[in-house]
């Protein structure tokens, strides 16, 4: 059951029954907790006052990497950790997740040099435990220009040459909870936890409103989980206990430029003028530049790109890029991200670790905070390790999660996963979507995409005023991924708002008939979400500011 039409069951089911753990936060840290802990065989409920990943986890750089970049700041066991999951977060899913070869151009007015470069490289392959045909290459300048030859010639020296992962971030994590409730946990979106129940001094239950129909429900548990990322002091502030520790938020961002403006083929890690490492990414006929660093204090709920982070962006690329010469004109689209990180006093944003803690209150209450994409697997692990021990659950398994593929990988593996692809991407074909659009649908939804294709079918004698794919993509969204509004479909299940904005504004009024056709949306709901999306747009586009 994940449909919007289980919805109320869902609750119902909620409100009935006492759980053995109740996750309050629908990012990827929430779902892997939510997963480990099912795939266990304990019983689990998962709420998110939002979509589910609608905070940091559909805005962060879209990476799985190993965070070369904190060898810089010597913390030797968090690249470790982070470089191995890396590996198994990519066998678990590989149809989110691909590998991507990342050039490092050297200079000599550059932070690294080239003997330092290869070195960190060399030990960056060994506590990762990168594969031999994965491990790091040293390129002349000359070769280096050969792939990038939009890169700043003078001074170049060279450039180390590693894979990182790319993924889509969003869809990571739908399918992270959508192995979770083949394992019978209950996940429920836009359902905000408002306060506790206690027992003596220690919590029993949450209370939480269902911010679709207003409907009031108690969901009891052994073991609350607070993994709601930024808010993860808010959550916390309901417990009534003073804490001596609290997260700071600091915010990204990213802009999207066409490649008819920004012609990146290869994938750049490179320096700034003031020594910050930024990404340039090409993905699907887009290059995307990203992120900035700054200490964030307003309202986390819906970040937005200011001039001054464009600005820095835009001086990012025409320092490293002089070739190429972009303008605010030529942005498409941006995001942004807050990232919830363990204050640490006196330091810079990008100084601050990455590393994640685990708070336990008085109450019992459980508290994750910090952490990375990349590790949220070996997170989870440790949560659900300690809940199992705490609780003293017999009938709880050993962890699986390893070797346990996400919905939609079942079968496939870095081996057979192209000819997949192109075997797959012909049975679109035949149902009229073009081809690359095809493979686009098998590389986003893998296994999963027979279900696709089966709401493609169901257009084949019935027309629709939508493209096909576009059409199957949203009722298969509606009717297994819980989405409820349109902006749910358009940012966190396809990524349109950010890679393709422009479908989104000539669709955007059909795709909304059609879903308060299926959901039925009162009046009012209909206007509401549309002036949603139309603000999502704006702030996407960068028009609000």
């Amino acid at each position: 059951m994940f449909s919007f039409k289980d919805r109320s069951k869902l609750l119902n089911i909620c409100n009935s029954y006492s759980f053995d753990v109740l996750v309050i936060g629908g990012g990827i840290t929430g779902a892997g907790i939510a997963l480990d802990a099912a795939s266990r065989g304990l019983s689990v409920a998962l709420v998110d006052m939002q979509d589910f990943a609608a905070g940091t986890s559909s805005r962060s750089t879209k990476l799985v990497h190993g965070g070369l970049r904190y060898l810089k700041q010597f913390e030797v066991g968090l690249v470790a950790e982070v470089g191995r999951e890396r590996q198994i977060v990519y066998e678990n899913a590989v149809h989110v997740t691909k590998p991507e070869w990342m050039l490092l151009p050297l200079y000599k007015e550059g932070t690294l040099g080239k003997l330092t470069t290869k070195a960190a490289l060399t030990v960056y392959d060994r506590l990762a435990q990168v594969q031999k045909n994965e491990r790091r290459k040293m390129l002349s300048a000359k070769e280096t220009l050969q792939k990038v030859p939009l890169l700043k010639e003078e001074g170049l020296l060279g450039a180390g040459y590693y894979v990182e992962y790319k993924t889509d971030d969003a869809r990571l994590t739908i399918e992270v909870l959508k192995k979770a409730v083949e394992y019978k946990a209950v996940c429920l979106n836009y359902a905000r936890v408002t306060g506790f129940e206690y027992k003596g001094a220690k919590i029993v239950a949450a209370n939480v409103r269902d911010e679709i129909s207003g409907e009031q429900i108690t969901i009891h548990a052994h073991q609350i989980v607070n993994a709601a990322g930024p808010w993860v002091d808010e959550v916390r502030k309901m417990d009534k206990i003073h804490h001596n520790k609290h997260i700071r938020l600091t915010k990204g961002i990213h802009i999207v430029i066409d490649q008819s403006k920004f012609p990146l083929q290869q994938a750049v890690y490179f320096d700034t003028k003031d020594g910050r490492m930024v990404f340039a990414i090409p993905r699907d006929g887009k290059t995307y530049v990203g992120t900035t660093d700054t200490f964030y204090n307003d309202d986390p709920i819906q970040p937005v790109a200011t001039k001054e982070d464009i600005n820095y962006l835009l001086d990012a690329i025409q320092y490293i890029f002089p070739k190429v010469h972009i303008t605010s004109s030529d942005i498409e689209s941006t995001w942004a991200g807050v990232r919830p990180l363990i204050s640490e006093e006196g330091k810079d944003p990008s100084e601050i670790s990455r590393k994640d803690e685990i708070w336990t209150a008085p109450s019992g209450l459980i508290t994750i905070a910090g952490g990375k994409l990349t590790g949220y697997r070996q997170m989870a692990q440790t949560i659900v390790d300690k809940i199992v021990k705490k609780h003293r659950f017999k009938h709880a398994s050993e962890c699986i999660t390893k070797e346990l593929a996400l919905s939609g990988a079942r079968g496939l593996n870095s081996l057979n996963f192209k000819d997949y692809i192109v075997n797959k991407a012909k049975e679109g074909e035949m149902l009229g979507i073009p081809n690359h659009e095809a493979k686009q649908l098998v590389e986003r939804y893998g296994t999963n995409v027979d279900e696709v294709f089966q709401f493609a079918r169901s257009v084949i004698d019935n027309s629709v005023s939508l493209p096909i794919a576009l059409y199957a993509q949203l009722l298969y969204s509606i009717y297994h991924e819980m989405t409820i509004t349109p902006s749910d479909f358009f940012i966190r299940r396809t990524g349109y708002l950010y890679f393709n904005i422009g479908l989104v504004e000539r669709y955007k009024i059909t795709v909304i008939d059609l879903m308060s056709n299926i959901i039925g949306y009162s009046e009012s709901e209909k206007v509401f979400y549309q002036m949603q999306l139309d603000q999502f747009i704006d702030e996407a586009k960068n028009q609000t500011m």
